[in-house]
């Protein structure tokens, strides 16, 4: 029999302890055998799930999604609160542009707010300050996104806004010519922000003449070449009713907003001209290529080192995910120090080989980038390079229970954080609609992340990192960085393979 030793807690409490770890052991037991049933299953595609997932807190509200007659989606989840998010999400972004008209989207998301046929700008500011809302829009490479926070008595006039500037904008001459300065001085923003000009130039050299390599603001000469001829031409091309998610959450009423789209956004056409044909983007094709840039002047050196991933809807994109979690982010200023879970981060706070390295992985439609961006000290910056490849390519061969349970609870927690409050999960919702047809429940999400093994994390790993080429990128001090050779020879281990030959020669 064990003895129990109590110093200061009365029977009653006590006992009531005792009762709570039960409780406790119960749950974990129920939620460990509910992993053993789940891990083996393999989930190919994004359809349905065949079952149902026993998700630990109250489900979230359901999300609707219904298509108009004009082929327009409307998707909302509703809520008990007095505001609202509600936009409009665009399948059109960068990736859609040419050559020569590179940073038209980026340029219409600036004089959307500038006014038109029925409101002047000032009016439209007015307007909206007026009601005590919020209104934005955003560009990037694969879509763009007008959306507006607001009272939820609001929604009707803000969706009337939002249908306004997407099929009224005058685009007038003087209107253009006044933002064409603002973008360039925003321009000049972004390339001091070294991790903007890092993540531009490892997309140009990873997609190299490929519209997916394109930077979203366009170079200079496109945007003091661009006319308004050029921004009615892209409105008319790409911003038809199929590629259209109007997406809102919070307290609105989906059959009353359907209602209001069908109404305010009857004048989008559901096709471009027939003089463009069929309209898409450009197929991505993943190339082995580094851009490198030397600023002796520069304290530091910025790089990234990118492999390329899959897309969205690709089967291995969870895992991905979960790679990503596992090899974290760390910076010196963080609160945890050299007490991190990563190991990458872990031995290179340890050693004092960089300011900060982050993992990355952004997804496009049919590809996407892993990889890790870092800030090293030129003398560090080698050891640094070297302890990132190897992390990386260690994924293909060892990864431990302890590492990847630690990872999946990160990603799952860094998931619920990232969805909180209306325009966080509006804009969940409006992606969600564009790239996959539906909402994915956050019941669903976690059970194709706790389903991945470790053997599951080795395979995509395998296919995704083992002797592959690697996209490159850096900025500042360059000296001691590697060649690409040794780049491309850093994605496996030939000790391995040695090692695997002792057990088959004689």
């Amino acid at each position: 029999p064990h003895r129990s030793v109590r110093t200061g807690v009365d029977s009653w409490t006590f006992r009531l302890r005792v009762r709570m770890h039960h409780m406790h052991s119960a749950l974990w037991k129920g939620t460990t055998l509910l992993s053993r049933v789940l891990r083996p299953t393999s989930f190919r595609g994004f359809g349905a799930l065949p079952f149902s997932y026993v998700f630990p807190h109250p489900p979230p509200p359901p999300t609707r999604i219904s298509t108009l007659d004009n082929q327009m989606r409307v998707a909302t989840e509703t809520w008990n609160t007095d505001t609202a998010t509600v936009g409009v999400w665009i399948d059109a972004g960068s990736r859609f542009e040419g050559e020569e008209t590179n940073g038209v989207a980026h340029f219409l998301e600036h004089m959307a707010f500038k006014g038109t046929k029925s409101r002047r700008g000032q009016t439209l500011e007015v307007e909206i300050e007026n009601m005590g809302a919020h209104l934005n829009a955003y560009t990037s490479r694969d879509m763009t996104v007008y959306y507006a926070k607001c009272f939820k008595k609001d929604i009707p006039k803000c969706v009337e806004i939002l249908a306004d500037i997407l099929t009224h904008s005058t685009y007038d001459a003087p209107g253009v010519e006044r933002e064409r300065s603002t973008i360039l001085r925003e321009m000049e923003e972004v390339e001091s922000d070294k991790a903007e000009v890092i993540f531009d130039r490892l997309h140009e050299a990873a997609y190299k003449g490929q519209t997916l390599g394109y930077t979203i603001l366009g170079p200079e000469q496109n945007i003091r070449n661009i006319s308004r001829a050029n921004l009615v031409d892209y409105v008319r091309t790409h911003y038809t009713t199929p590629r259209m998610v109007m997406a809102a959450a919070g307290g609105v009423e989906h059959d009353e907003l359907c209602d209001l789209v069908g109404k305010h956004f009857a004048d989008v056409p559901m096709a471009p001209p027939l003089t463009k044909g069929e309209v898409g983007f450009e197929p991505a094709r993943f190339l082995g290529n580094e851009i490198r840039e030397l600023d002796e002047t520069f304290p530091t050196c910025n790089f990234a080192v990118a492999y390329e991933g899959v897309g969205w809807r690709h089967p291995d994109s969870f895992a991905m995910m979960v790679m990503q979690s596992l090899l974290g982010q760390w910076d010196r200023n963080s609160g945890g120090g050299k007490n991190v879970s990563s190991r990458m981060c872990r031995a290179i706070a340890e050693g004092e080989l960089a300011h900060s390295v982050m993992s990355f992985n952004t997804f496009y439609q049919d590809t996407a980038l892993f990889g890790v961006y870092g800030v090293c000290d030129p003398m560090t910056t080698p050891a640094c390079m070297h302890r990132i490849q190897e992390e990386i390519t260690r994924l293909c061969y060892s990864l431990n229970e302890g590492e990847l349970v630690r990872a999946k609870n990160q990603l799952k927690a860094n998931l619920m954080a990232h969805v909180d409050g209306t325009t966080n999960i509006c804009e969940e919702i409006g992606r969600h609609a564009l790239v996959y047809g539906r909402r994915l429940p956050t019941a669903e999400i976690f059970a194709r992340i706790d389903s991945l093994t470790t053997g599951d994390i080795k395979r995509v790993a395998s296919d995704r990192f083992y002797d592959q080429e690697v996209a490159f990128a850096a900025y500042g001090q360059l000296k001691g960085l590697p060649d690409y050779n040794q780049l491309v020879r850093r994605t496996y281990w030939l000790r391995y393979q040695e090692n695997a030959m002792k057990d088959v020669l004689p």
